[in-house]
């Protein structure tokens, strides 16, 4: 019984920090993807619903994939340290994707800058 009470609390965990995650991304990012737009909201708003789309896929089917132990849970000292070990896997990997999405943001829009008011870019903005 012991397994279950560890399998239910690690899903709800690691799900509502998933979504709380992508909310938080999908607000906040709004603003980086319009300026790395040229403030076109429809590409802006497209790209960050697709971003969490693709945010959430990965991370719950992580999720769900760790869920599997081959571990006996013995006591409760053994459920606590399997479900922080597990959690703390989920949220390493929530902060690997955070950056890395900081990271491409950064890098469009120092392109944005380097390529100058001739650019493509400029282009599609007027």
């Amino acid at each position: 019984m012991a397994i279950v009470a560890c399998y239910s609390s690690y899903l709800a965990i690691s799900i509502a920090l998933t979504v709380w995650v992508a909310r938080t991304l999908y607000r906040s990012g709004r603003i980086f993807l319009l300026d790395a737009f040229h403030g076109n909201e429809g590409l802006a708003d497209s790209v960050n619903h697709l971003l969490v789309v693709g945010f959430y896929l990965i991370n719950i089917g992580y999720i769900a994939l760790a869920l599997k132990t081959t571990n006996p849970l013995a006591t409760v000292r053994g459920a606590i340290e399997l479900e922080s070990t597990k959690i703390g896997v989920v949220l390493l990997i929530l902060g690997g994707m955070h950056f890395f999405n900081m990271y491409v943001l950064a890098r469009m829009r120092s392109r944005r800058s380097i390529a100058g008011p001739e650019s493509p870019w400029a282009q599609a903005r007027q």
